[in-house]
């Protein structure tokens, strides 16, 4: 079948119609590309085969390495061990599983998709490995990788002064960072933060950690921590069941220090997309709250973003509970999140957090968590709680009908027929409270999401995509969303060819120049991470775990958050706010198309000469 619209001609086979938000299984070079390949010389009549792209480890990775994440992430790799099986089809291309062996594919991300798709939704993280050598074929060198649609290498090392050797310059009015990015120049990473860095003696001796997320390769997150550190205690809180967790358990084996808690999804199609962390020093107490999962595509050539808290000391021993609060009740909504799993693993890191003093925290908690809620219960979670902090601590502006919201995210689940169902109704509703005012106006609404040029000539190219899981079937039944639509343009660093994987949403001034509120959240743009009301709106539904922290004026003692427009190099005491993309947004032209990530882009090599067939 196939759809028309503003955004071009989209063609799927009719057998697909059923499977929603499915994960493209190929990249291939065109014709004339001078990457080697099986199917660069192909005649044009033939049918191409699906190419054996990228081992993103060197090929003698262990089978600990392999990514992990919830179970459909896993159902989508049993297609790909062995590349030359299915035809090209998107909806066979996502039934995939991953196998624990030491050239097992594709590891994948980011869950929002349909919420009525369920673990279906997944997205693309990392390039597909290598495929397992039948008998005959010679086994690869250790020394060599496979070509890749990057290029001869998969990941460009880093330089030796990439990662910091002492404390950074880093901006501690917000203490919201970017993450590096490999290839820009070196300024343009100043005042950013690689995981490596995160973890070193730099920020504290670490004693014991937590990692929340969704997505995980255990040996390259355990790589990541300094030797000195490397078998300390960690913990790591996942949403994966039954074959996925048992994978998961494997990857753990060569790391005795290496723990797991499992999170309780009680509800249909949820997932655990909380990415947290929390680190316990021997000087203190640090939480940590991104939009990266924990496997080095995330960490690579991504747009990702954090908060990440002060050092938060001891408090003296006999304290009352009520000691170490923060003005923005930090500590009681932290504790309260951590209370929702019901987790007996994570006993001890409350009675630690109820320890520490968390007072200089400014920032809101926003989580969701799975369930459904009434009464008073239905503002803890989800968007009613990001509604509930701009009614009580937020305040009215001059002419706020003109002032745009802007959301930015790397997934999209299904909105509705139309706009009212639930994005221009009660989300909107929430996006556009300030204070307590009676105005319920309608400012105009920015939706950042990347087109398939900004996808195309971005530094990893069309892999970037894999991040980026909206799919046809899911498009074509929301036309009308993509109106809202507006191109991902960074901050003129070069930041705009590292594509998003952060989430953020806020409301500017007409001219761009203030912020009344800014928020950063794992939590894309869907029902499953934001809730959804039901029961003629006496009861919201979350499915998900979700985690973000909410920026307002007023716990920084300012009326609005000015706008950094040039935050490189960081300035350690700037007021500006370092939006992390272009403002004002740039919007769709008649041209332009939002990615979707499961129909194929032949037309126009991207920035290494490869083209898209999702298969």
């Amino acid at each position: 079948m196939s759809q028309d619209s503003q955004h071009g001609k989209w063609s799927i086979s009719s057998s697909d119609d059923d499977d929603e938000d499915l994960p493209p299984s190929q990249l291939r070079p065109p014709a004339d590309s001078n990457h080697s390949s099986p199917q660069a010389d192909s005649p044009p009549s033939s049918k191409p085969e699906p190419v054996a792209v990228v081992k993103p480890e060197p090929v003698n990775a262990p089978p600990s390495s392999l990514a992990i994440g919830s179970e459909a992430r896993q159902a989508a790799q049993a297609s790909q061990l062995n590349p030359m099986k299915y035809e090209s089809s998107p909806s066979l291309a996502g039934k995939r599983k991953k196998e624990a062996t030491d050239d097992a594919g594709w590891a994948l991300s980011d869950s929002d998709g349909d919420d009525d798709v369920g673990e279906k939704g997944k997205s693309l993280r990392e390039l597909p490995r290598k495929p397992s050598p039948s008998p005959k074929a010679k086994k690869p060198k250790v020394e060599e990788r496979p070509p890749s649609p990057h290029g001869r290498l998969y990941y460009i090392d880093e330089p030796q002064d990439f990662f910091e050797a002492s404390v950074p310059c880093l901006n501690d009015t917000y203490r919201f960072y970017l993450n590096k990015v490999t290839g820009l120049d070196r300024q343009y990473n100043t005042g950013a933060l690689h995981i490596r860095d995160i973890l070193s003696p730099l920020f504290g001796t670490l004693k014991e950690s937590v990692q929340f997320n969704y997505c995980f390769d255990i040996a390259w997150m355990v790589q990541q921590y300094p030797p000195e550190f490397r078998d300390r205690p960690v913990l790591i809180v996942h949403g994966d069941k039954r074959e996925a967790k048992a994978r998961l358990v494997q990857q753990t084996q060569p790391f005795p220090n290496v723990r797991l808690c499992q999170a309780k999804l009680d509800i249909a199609f949820g997932t655990h997309h909380t990415k947290m962390m929390l680190l316990w020093y021997e000087e203190g107490f640090r939480v940590l709250i991104l939009t990266s999962n924990l496997i080095r595509a995330d960490w690579y050539q991504k747009t990702q973003g954090m908060w990440m808290s002060p050092l938060f000391p001891p408090l003296p021993e006999g304290s009352p509970e009520s000691a170490g609060e923060s003005p923005t009740f930090f500590k009681r909504d932290l504790l309260d999140y951590l209370g929702s799993y019901r987790a007996p693993e994570l006993a001890d890191w409350i009675q630690r957090i109820r320890e520490h003093d968390l007072s200089e925290t400014r920032v809101y908690l926003i989580g969701s968590t799975p369930g459904r809620y009434t009464g008073s219960d239905m503002e803890r979670w989800g968007h009613l709680r990001l509604r509930k902090l701009l009614y009580d601590h937020s305040h009215p502006v001059p002419k706020e009908e003109s002032w745009p919201v802007i959301g930015q995210f790397s997934s999209i689940g299904s909105m509705g027929l139309d706009k009212t169902k639930w994005l221009a109704g009660e989300f909107q509703r929430t996006l556009t409270t300030l204070g307590k005012s009676s105005l319920r106006p309608d400012p105009p609404v920015h939706l950042v999401y990347p087109s398939v040029e900004d996808v195309r000539t971005s530094l990893e190219g069309y892999p970037a995509g894999g991040s980026l899981p909206y799919s046809i079937q899911t498009a074509q039944k929301q036309l009308w969303l993509h109106s809202y639509f507006h191109r991902w343009k960074a901050d003129s660093t070069g930041r705009s060819h590292a594509m998003p994987h952060i989430k953020t949403y806020m409301r500017t001034s007409p001219d761009f120049t203030q912020l009344a509120w800014f928020l950063i959240t794992s939590a894309n743009l869907s029902k499953a991470a934001w809730g959804a009301l039901e029961k003629n709106n006496t009861q919201v539904m979350v499915r998900s775990y979700e985690l973000g922290v909410l920026y307002l004026p007023s716990a920084f003692d300012m009326k609005t958050f000015p706008v950094h427009r040039n935050p490189f190099p960081v300035s350690s005491s700037s007021s500006g706010f370092p939006v992390p993309f272009d403002l004002p947004p740039t919007h769709y032209s008649s041209k332009d198309q939002p990615w979707i990530w499961n129909i194929p882009y032949s037309q126009a090599p991207d920035t290494h000469g490869n083209i898209w067939v999702p298969s």
